[in-house]
């Protein structure tokens, strides 16, 4: 019983030593310790300690135009192929919405065929005008303004395709239209049309047909390319081998 008793002494005296220790070194060091844990988190919050890359703004921009003008080359060679338009029922431009009773009459008629071949052309022009696309749409991406891309890049799947769209979409039209106006004319699509509108607009007690082609095959043509940059955007954000260069790289694997 006394051999334990002078156990347990020693063993709290060494306690009270070791805790004596600990004091005098915190009070010796706890300015040091105090500001290094400072720091530390303060790094965190930044970005800046060695462990969690930082990004600036400048950076994220770039990123985004960059992942936008990646988009735009793939889709705009994907869609530019033969049946890109035409064999796609993502991008397949109709028969104008506004002229359906036309359809719906002339079919009747027994048109069908010339109906078929009417859109066909639609679609042609569209994959003509798509070859001349991409410097159109990559200019507008360039001059695309954006003030905040931590919200683009934090955003859904298609933040950068839908902020082009909504920010970008007028000035890319004009653009984009004299390229389409070109197309339609060497793809011949109102060698389609004029036949199908004179033997419309000669039935009696109909209204009179004639749609302005050039503006519906610009805004289908246009629209069917945001749809596949919008594509190519969420595999760059979900798949790293999708991200081809530096920027993409860095930028979207931050963000994971």
């Amino acid at each position: 019983m006394k051999k334990i008793l002078i156990v347990l002494n020693v063993m709290f005296a060494t306690a009270v030593v070791n805790a004596q220790t600990l004091g005098d070194l915190w009070n010796q060091n706890k300015g040091t310790i105090v500001n290094t844990a400072t720091q530390a988190a303060q790094a965190v919050i930044n970005g800046t300690n060695s462990n969690t890359p930082s990004l600036t703004n400048e950076e994220i921009i770039k990123g985004l135009r960059e992942a936008l003008t990646v988009g735009t080359n793939s889709s705009t060679a994907s869609a530019s192929k033969a049946d890109g338009y035409l064999k796609n029922t993502r991008l397949f431009i109709p028969w104008p919405e506004e002229a359906k009773d036309m359809k719906e009459r002339l079919t009747k008629l027994g048109m069908k065929k010339q109906i078929a071949d009417f859109e066909t052309s639609l679609n042609r022009a569209a994959e003509e005008a798509a070859k001349k696309a991409a410097p159109v749409f990559i200019d507008a991406i360039t001059k695309m303004s954006i003030s905040d891309g931590m919200a683009i890049l934090n955003g859904n799947d298609t933040a950068a395709t839908n902020f082009l769209r909504k920010t970008s979409y007028a000035p890319l039209y004009d653009q984009f239209l004299p390229v389409v106006k070109e197309a339609i004319a060497k793809v011949n699509v109102t060698k389609y049309w004029n036949p199908l509108v004179t033997k419309y607009n000669k039935l009696p007690g109909v209204k009179k047909q004639n749609p302005n082609l050039d503006d519906y095959v610009t805004k289908k043509a246009a629209n069917g390319l945001f749809v596949l940059i919008a594509d190519e955007e969420a595999k760059i954000r979900k798949d790293p081998m999708a991200r081809v260069t530096d920027i993409l790289k860095k930028v979207f694997g931050f963000k994971k």
